[in-house]
């Protein structure tokens, strides 16, 4: 590749970079290649980008994630009492 081309690459590249904007090989089915266009589209919309990522979070994002915290606070802690008896440790002979 000449000069030229890898400069002008290379400052599309880092444009790119700071727009956040990732390069993501994607294989599918033929038949499949329409749909993924559209979900694309939908993502790059900003009227659909709010819904689209939504949806497809509710249907294929990575639940419990959030970690133990979050966990803890959605947790139905009705009923369940989390007192107990202060264990003041053992007697000792002197």
């Amino acid at each position: 590749m000449a000069t030229a081309q890898q400069k002008a690459l290379s400052s599309y590249r880092r444009r790119m970079k700071q727009q956040g904007i990732v390069r993501l090989e994607v294989r599918v089915r033929k038949d499949d290649v329409a749909l993924m266009r559209d979900v694309v589209s939908a993502l790059d919309d900003p009227d659909q980008a709010n819904d689209a990522r939504a949806l497809l979070r509710e249907r294929f994002g990575t639940a419990g994630t959030s970690g133990l915290k979050a966990l803890l606070a959605a947790a139905p802690l009705e009923g369940i009492t989390i007192d107990r008896d202060r264990d003041i440790g053992r007697e000792l002979d002197p």
